[in-house]
């Protein structure tokens, strides 16, 4: 998919390890640059390391070694506010972890309040229009309970949206749902994609990494293997394993 991006760099992640004490070395040297408005999908086989990438780009996961830049900021200087800039990085996973107590309405406004310490009045304005951009303008006052897994996840992303971030990442957000609600998460994923909102999506959709991507880079025992377009990615790959990594999963 074709778009403008802006050029600044918004992630550059250089050269990252990840070992865990015992010896399990789950990220290898990756490299990585993100920029304004580009939306790059992370694919592997199960353990290759994707998630563990993803949640390093916000502190989720310390790494070993190398370097992680956020917007300008060095995320492992010691002056570095990490709670901060996790604010202008919404996370989305594969479990929708909503406070059951709280409405589709509640769950959104909880981080701009409690958080972010807003105005009640422009929180809860702003909280009724990203539900109305999720597809949920009449499920505002219902509990979890009483959401189906694809509203419960469109809620998910309308409380990340809610922070203003300028970066999105996902982590394998369709993977818990029904097959028949996966589309319509994806579809507010690509309006977002649409809008220019800078995204990381390690997932196992494939229809989503060809129409929706910019780039599309392989992974497998943590290792960074391929970074090209989906045309390349898909049509020619070039690389061995994702040849064969392909074979099994189109």
């Amino acid at each position: 998919m074709t778009r403008d991006y802006q050029g600044e760099e918004m992630i550059i992640a250089e050269n990252i390890n990840k070992v865990y004490p015992n010896g399990c070395h789950a990220l290898k040297d990756v490299s990585v640059t993100v920029k304004r408005g580009e939306v790059v999908v992370v694919v592997g086989p199960s353990g290759s390391g994707k998630s563990t990438f993803l949640r390093a780009l916000n502190q989720l996961e310390t790494i070993s070694d190398g370097s992680i830049t956020v917007d300008g900021t060095n995320m492992y200087d010691k002056h570095t506010n990490i709670n901060k800039l996790r604010e202008e990085v919404g996370m989305v996973f594969q479990s929708f972890n909503l406070f059951p107590h709280k409405t589709a309405l509640g769950n959104v406004m909880l981080a701009p309040l409690k958080v972010a310490k807003r105005d009640q009045a422009a929180v809860e304005e702003e909280a009724k229009e990203l539900l109305k951009k999720v597809g949920l303008a009449d499920r505002m006052e219902n509990y979890p309970n009483h959401l189906s897994g694809g509203q419960q996840q469109r809620v998910a992303i309308a409380r990340a949206l809610a922070m203003q971030p300028n970066i999105m990442l996902f982590d394998e957000p369709t993977s818990a749902l029904d097959p028949e609600m996966v589309g319509e998460v994806l579809d507010v994923m690509k309006s977002l994609a649409a809008d220019g909102m800078t995204m990381v999506v390690v997932t196992h959709e494939m229809g989503f990494a060809k129409e929706v991507a910019d780039r599309v880079l392989f992974m497998e025992e943590g290792e960074l293997l391929v970074s090209d377009t989906p045309e390349n990615f898909f049509e020619n790959p070039s690389n061995e394993r994702l040849q064969k990594f392909l074979s099994k999963v189109l």
